[in-house]
C-alpha cells in the first residue's frame, strides 16, 4: 500500500509514476498494488484557476472561457438520499478538479477501478469552472413528486413554452440536472465532466450533451459562425447593481436558490450555408450591425448605445423593425436583459432540409450557436424576449433551434458543504 503522505492529494503529474508502478506490478503477476514515489502536488497557479468556493457558482460572472462542455443529466435515483449522497461526491470532485487535482485522492491498488480516468494528467487546470443547475425533472415528473421536492420548486422555474418555429429533438431537450464545464482546454472541460457522470453510475445518466467553442476570448468579443460579433449587448458584469437587478435571484427565490441564477440553453443550427451565400448589406441588416467593425448600423463603435430611432434620408429606420438587435434590446422589452454565455458548435455535417426558402436539402454543416443566458427570472427574461423575437426576427430564417433546457443553479457553497444543500435540509 501507498504511504498516506503519498497518497494525500495528488497532483495529475503526480498519477503519471504511479500508474506505470502499478502496469509494471501487473506484468510481474504481483498481487499487490507497488509503493511509487510519486511527487509532491505540483500547485496551480492563481492564473490557472478559478474559485470553486463563494457566495456564487463559477461559470456564471466567470470570465469566459474559451470551451465548454456542458451535460444534462436524467435521475435513476429512487431515494432523496441516493441524489444528497450524488451531490456530495460532485461538490467534493469538482472543488478537486477545478484545483488542478484528480477527481478523487488516488487509489493506486491495480485490482480496483481508477479514481479518475487519467487523461488531464500533466495538465494546468485551464481555469476551469463547474456550475451545476437543477432541472424541472429533479421536482416532478409526470405530475409525481420524486424526492419530496416539489413544494420548493421555484416559481420561476417554469417548463419553456413551445416557441414559433422550434424543431427541438427530444435526445438534446431537457433534464434533470445540468453541469456546465467551462475551461481554456477542451481536454479539462470534458475530462471534468466525464468525471461527474462516473461518479453518477446507478444514480443519474447523461441525457445529451454539447461541445462548445471561443476563439480568444477576453481579447475582444467573440465572433460567432456568422462572422458577426457575438455578446456587445451583455449587461455589464463589474456593475454590482446591474447583476443584482438582472442575474442574482433575490427575496422573491427560495432560500436555495437566492445568490443564485437560472439558466436557459438552447442548442441553435445556423444554416451556414444558406447564410454565406447573402450580400454583406442584408447580413448586416439582418443583425442590425456592421459585421466588421460590431458597431449598429450607421455608428463606427462596437459599444455605442443602439440608436433605434435613426432614419435614412427616406424615412426608414436605419436598424430595421425586424433586425435582431432591435427585437432583442433592452429598451424595446422593458428593460429585460440576459447574460448571455454563448458558444459556437461544429458537430459536422448531416442531411438537413431548411425550412426556409430555398428549401435546399442535402448534407449540410450541422453547426451554430450553443446559447447559455443567465437570469434573475426567466419569465420576464428569456421567454419575454424570445417570444417575440421567435416571430418576427429576421434571423429565423437561417436558424432553427433543436435543443433547449431550463434549471435552477443555486448559489455556492462554502467548503464543508455541497451544491444545493438548503434545498435538502429545508425539505
Amino acid at each position: 500500500m501507498t504511504s498516506s503522505n503519498h497518497a494525500t492529494r495528488p497532483s495529475r503529474r503526480g498519477f503519471i509514476v504511479g500508474a506505470a508502478g502499478g502496469l509494471a506490478a501487473t506484468a510481474v503477476g504481483s498481487a499487490r498494488a507497488t509503493a511509487p514515489t510519486t511527487p509532491p502536488a505540483i500547485p496551480a497557479t492563481p492564473a490557472d484557476t478559478e474559485p470553486f468556493w463563494g457566495a456564487h457558482q463559477g461559470g456564471i460572472l466567470t470570465p469566459p472561457q474559451s470551451h465548454c462542455y456542458f451535460a444534462a443529466f436524467d435521475l435513476n435515483a429512487t431515494k432523496r438520499d441516493e441524489v444528497v449522497s450524488l451531490l456530495q461526491r460532485w461538490t467534493a470532485a469538482a472543488a478537486r478538479l477545478a484545483n488542478g487535482l484528480t477527481a478523487a485522492a488516488l487509489d493506486l491498488d491495480p485490482a480496483k477501478p481508477a479514481s479518475d480516468s487519467g487523461e488531464a494528467l500533466g495538465l494546468k487546470p485551464g481555469r476551469l469552472t463547474l456550475t451545476f443547475g437543477f432541472g424541472p425533472g429533479l421536482f416532478e415528473r409526470d405530475g409525481r413528486d420524486r424526492y419530496g421536492l416539489a413544494a420548493r420548486r421555484p416559481a420561476a422555474l417554469v417548463d419553456l413554452p413551445r416557441f414559433n418555429g422550434d424543431q427541438l429533438q427530444t435526445e438534446r431537450t431537457g433534464g434533470d440536472l445540468s453541469v456546465q464545464a467551462c475551461a481554456d482546454d477542451p481536454q479539462i472541460a470534458f475530462h471534468a465532466v466525464r468525471q461527474l457522470a462516473r461518479l453518477a453510475y446507478g444514480v443519474a445518466a447523461i441525457r445529451w450533451a454539447q461541445h462548445g467553442f471561443l476563439s480568444e476570448p477576453g481579447k475582444e468579443t467573440p465572433r460567432n459562425l456568422m462572422g458577426f460579433k457575438d455578446g456587445t449587448g451583455n449587461p455589464d458584469t463589474k456593475d454590482a447593481k446591474a447583476v443584482t437587478r438582472l442575474i442574482w435571484v433575490g427575496e422573491e427565490g427560495p432560500d436555495w436558490v437566492r445568490g443564485g441564477s437560472y439558466l436557459v440553453v438552447r442548442r441553435i443550427r445556423i444554416a451556414l450555408e444558406h447564410w454565406d451565400r447573402m450580400k454583406l448589406a442584408f447580413q448586416e441588416q439582418t443583425i442590425g450591425r456592421h459585421k466588421y467593425s460590431g458597431a449598429p448600423l450607421g455608428l463606427k463603435d462596437e459599444y455605442a448605445p443602439l440608436n433605434l430611432e435613426a432614419t435614412d434620408k427616406d424615412g426608414n429606420p436605419i436598424i430595421a423593425e425586424n433586425a435582431h438587435v432591435r427585437l432583442a434590446a433592452a429598451t424595446t422589452n422593458d428593460g429585460a436583459q440576459l447574460l448571455r454565455r454563448g458558444y459556437s458548435y461544429n458537430d459536422g455535417v448531416n442531411f438537413t432540409a431548411e425550412r426556409w426558402p430555398p428549401w435546399r436539402q442535402g448534407m449540410e454543416y450541422d453547426a451554430g450557436l450553443f446559447f447559455l443566458a443567465y437570469q434573475r427570472d426567466p419569465r420576464s427574461g428569456f421567454i419575454k424576449i424570445f417570444e417575440r423575437m421567435s416571430k418576427f426576427d429576421m434571423l429565423n430564417q437561417f436558424v432553427t433551434h433543436t435543443g433547449s433546457g431550463i434549471f435552477a443553479c443555486p448559489g455556492g457553497a462554502a467548503e464543508g458543504e455541497f451544491i444545493g444543500q438548503s434545498l435538502f435540509q429545508s425539505a
